[in-house]
């Protein structure tokens, strides 16, 4: 299927890029499937948490540059708005949790695919690096957004600015991933985690996803308002009731999704 490979088990849908050779460099066609497959995700109840990775020795080495040079390539600031902007927002509105298993170098684009997952997994080996720098270009597709929040502001400067490359154990010391394990075990350990999540409540984890998401941009007194209006309608759902009944009668619950 193209470069996407897509499995689907234990309501999880794994998300392979699949061109190691090009370490997994975003291509048009590329950018195309990933947003159609995280749209198409949306919509399917079947499927209740995702995990995405890259083949080989590469998460994603970003913009495929080659492509670039090719006669007819889109203006860079089309591309970003056309092809980027709407992955990142797909990837942040899906109501559904995104695990990252970054098995290696995450650059550019590439790094920013990985700053839109809910969470991130690291392989010991794996490192970020915004390089949009070397190639005389800005950090773009919510790199600049999402740096600050998840490194702070001088960490982010740094990285952004100088393009030095960070290391799984400063990443997650800085706080950018949750953990970091070895390449071995890396897909097991963020499947383990993607089917904890997608056994959760899904309403509740969609609602959830959303206050997250609305908390990096308003005061503490719209936040509590805000939860306190997404609680009444979790409150409301069928799955709030099975998680009492479950609590009640001391057995894992079983959510529906309703």
């Amino acid at each position: 299927m193209g470069d996407l490979l897509i499995e689907v088990a234990d309501s999880v849908a794994t998300l392979t890029l699949d061109r190691p050779d090009a370490l997994n460099s975003l291509t048009v066609p590329l950018k195309k499937e990933l947003l159609a497959t995280f749209r198409r995700f949306a919509r399917d109840p079947d499927v209740r948490a995702i995990v995405i990775t890259g083949a080989g020795r590469a998460f994603c080495a970003g913009q495929d540059l080659r492509e670039r040079l090719e006669p007819g390539a889109a203006p860079l600031a089309t591309e970003v708005r056309e092809r980027y902007n709407p992955l990142i927002l797909a990837m942040r509105t899906l109501e559904k949790p995104i695990v990252g298993a970054i098995n290696g170098v995450a650059a550019g684009a590439g790094a920013s695919l990985a700053f839109a997952c809910d969470i991130r997994i690291a392989a010991e080996g794996a490192t970020f690096v915004l390089a949009f720098g070397r190639v005389g270009l800005v950090p773009d597709s919510g790199a600049t957004w999402f740096l600050p929040r998840l490194v702070g502001a001088a960490k982010a400067a740094e990285l952004a600015l100088i393009g030095e490359s960070l290391s799984a154990a400063d990443a997650e010391r800085f706080g950018l991933v949750a953990r970091v394990v070895s390449v071995e075990t890396l897909m097991d350990e963020a499947r383990a985690l993607a089917i904890r999540l997608a056994s959760g409540a899904p309403r509740a984890i969609a609602l959830t996803k959303r206050a997250l998401n609305r908390s990096w941009d308003v005061p503490l007194e719209e936040s509590l308002e805000y939860e306190a209006y997404l609680q009444g309608i979790a409150g409301a759902t069928a799955d709030h009731g099975e998680g009492l009944a479950a609590f009640v009668e001391k057995r894992p619950p079983h959510f529906s999704g309703e």
